[in-house]
């Protein structure tokens, strides 16, 4: 072998042969310069029905409906805003280059964010991805793993969208496209100048962005997005939601979600104020805007964040958010167990109503609204959890569910930062399996798993400090065994740990005498608990079950603790759970 003592050219003698090669910084050097995606795009995903031959998304001449995206709200150069990201769907017509082929392309982003969000989807009959680079405008680099399910056989649960066809040469098929948006994490607080793509046969990349909406930020109230149901149906009604808050702060916006859904939906206009009692404001409620709009089209997937506006938003109080559908709405995405009720108008858009006379319905549901963030303030704890975290059994319009006198304890104390608390509980919810499909109008609300939600749910929230996961009681009482159990909290954990999040994690309650709660699942939930006191995966355990369980019969749960049904604590049981949390695992 010959080596030169400064230059570039090495020559290697392989096998009798000569094989130059070239330095990692000269490689560098002769690579192109990073260019806008719009620029890369070298294969055609979109045909108009009429002309399915002039796309070819996955190398058989299979390819999207146009008339399926337009129906969905994804229309050319569209801004959507999906977990949080927003992403620009392809400014191109039918039959035009409208993706990029991932090969290592240098792709020209900027920002300053949390996470980099990819809108993707794979070919190749599986989930497809590869190693890629982050470049800073200050010269560091970060390496991600990029991977996209298929377009026609990935996860329902976790897509942005999916349209109810596929053009083929052939003629249309009656079958599922899905479209994804993946994040990665990001060096926090520097700028992004450039990204290469990962190499990778099959993976197609449609826009890539810097996600910001999460900073400066704090979330004050949110709900988890548990099924898309059929409501209403609503037509020109205005829905009055009743949400309590954890945070304060001197600005506030709103964030609706069309999550699940097939067909945009309007909001026409919308208003906060903070409550007097039922659906009565104190003081005249204060208009919203949508990038300077009264009102805003949310694509079917998409998100709608309202502008920032200059409201004073107290600290543990209820707000009245108000919204008006013009149009015929007959299923929404829902967060079924409010524990809260909230109310429907009459016909006409009464958002700007300081009395209640015109409210004369009231449901027990959270449609559409589902996030409710103030400016500034330390981030927020997340609580990921089941129907415990959501308040089932705990006093309605009592705000006594347990993530809510966690809020209270963490206002009057100065040990540890006033976080915002979350609230992701889901009735039903379970860690491995999905309740709801993730598609189609169900009558089934407790959501998609939490490995299939995490992403959206928990990593998507503003100014996320730690996470709280509480499940797996559901999973033991329908046969999953503790080791898939296991398995998916190990997961969950590492996934947090990878975006930066404190993992606490809490041990399952005792539920004896609950008609599924045999002696069998009594043992698989002890092994649960056991291996999260061991201290495998998560920073820290919240011991819940010993807080509640009767010393005398540790298999159920402490008679002046129980609600009655034998599953879920009454409002003295949810107390005590968050009485118990050890603040200083809180700390940053």
């Amino acid at each position: 072998m010959r080596r030169c003592v400064r230059g570039i050219l090495v020559v290697l003698t392989l096998c009798g042969s000569l094989v130059p090669a070239v330095s990692a910084q000269a490689a560098e050097r002769g690579r192109a310069a990073p260019v806008p995606l719009e620029r890369l795009f070298d294969n055609v995903a979109v045909s108009d029905d009429s002309r399915p031959r002039e796309a070819d998304f996955d190398g058989s001449g299979a390819s999207l409906s146009a008339r399926d995206l337009t129906a969905a709200g994804w229309t050319p150069g569209r801004a959507l805003t999906v977990q949080g990201a927003r992403l620009t769907w392809p400014k191109r017509g039918p039959g035009e280059p409208d993706n990029v082929r991932a090969a290592g392309q240098d792709v020209r982003v900027t920002g300053r964010g949390d996470a980099l969000a990819f809108l993707v989807a794979g070919t190749a009959g599986t989930e497809v991805g590869g190693p890629g680079t982050v470049t800073y405008a200050n010269g560091t680099r970060s390496g991600y793993r990029l991977a996209a399910p298929d377009w026609r056989t990935g996860p329902l649960a976790t897509k942005a969208v999916a349209l109810p066809h596929i053009n083929t040469p052939g003629g249309q098929l009656d079958l599922s496209a899905r479209l994804y948006v993946v994040t990665v994490p990001l060096v926090p607080g520097r700028a992004v100048s450039s990204v290469r793509l990962p190499s990778a046969a099959g993976l197609h990349v449609f826009a890539v962005s810097v996600r910001t909406a999460t900073q400066g930020w704090t979330g004050s109230w949110t709900t988890a997005t548990g099924g898309y149901a059929a409501v209403g149906p609503w037509t020109d009604r205005t829905l009055r939601l009743v949400v309590h808050t954890s945070a304060g702060g001197p600005r506030v916006r709103m964030r609706f979600d069309n999550t699940f859904a097939a067909t945009p939906v309007r909001i026409g206009s919308a208003t906060v104020a903070v409550q007097a009692s039922g659906a009565a404001s104190r003081g005249t409620p204060v208009a919203l805007s949508f990038r300077g709009a009264a009102g805003v089209t949310i694509p079917a997937g998409g998100q709608a964040y309202s502008d920032p506006l200059g409201f004073s938003v107290p600290a543990d109080a209820n707000l009245l958010v108000s919204f008006h559908l013009p149009k015929a709405v007959t299923a929404a995405p829902v967060h079924g167990l409010a524990q809260q009720r909230s109310y429907v108008s009459e016909p006409g858009d009464h958002t700007a109503d300081t009395a209640a006379g015109a409210y004369t319905s009231m449901i027990t549901r959270w449609p559409l609204l589902a996030g409710v963030d103030v400016s500034g303030g330390p981030g927020s704890l997340v609580l990921l959890g089941d129907s415990i975290t959501d308040g089932d059994k705990s006093t309605v319009d009592a705000n006594r569910r347990w993530p809510n006198v966690l809020a209270g304890r963490l206002l009057k104390q100065s040990t540890v930062p006033r976080y915002g608390v979350l609230n992701l509980g889901i009735s039903g919810n379970r860690v491995v399996t999905d309740r709801y499909p993730g598609d189609g109008v169900s009558t089934d609300t407790a959501g998609v798993s939490a490995l299939h939600r995490f992403d959206r749910d928990v990593l998507a929230q503003p100014s996320a400090r730690t996470a709280v996961v509480f499940e797996g009681v559901n999973d033991l009482r329908w046969g999953t065994p503790a080791e898939r159990v296991i398995a998916g909290l190990r997961e969950l954990a590492a996934r947090g740990h990878a975006r930066g999040l404190r993992m606490l994690a809490a041990t399952i309650l005792p539920c004896e005498g609950e008609a599924r709660c045999t002696a069998t699942v009594d043992a698989e939930r002890v092994a649960v608990n056991e291996w999260l006191r061991g201290g495998e995966a998560f920073d820290g355990v919240l011991d819940f079950d010993a807080v509640v369980r009767d010393p005398q019969r540790p298999a159920r749960m402490l008679p002046v603790y129980d609600s009655g049904d034998r599953l879920h604590p009454g409002d003295a049981g949810l107390a005590a759970l968050a009485d118990s949390v050890d603040l200083g695992l809180l700390r940053p």
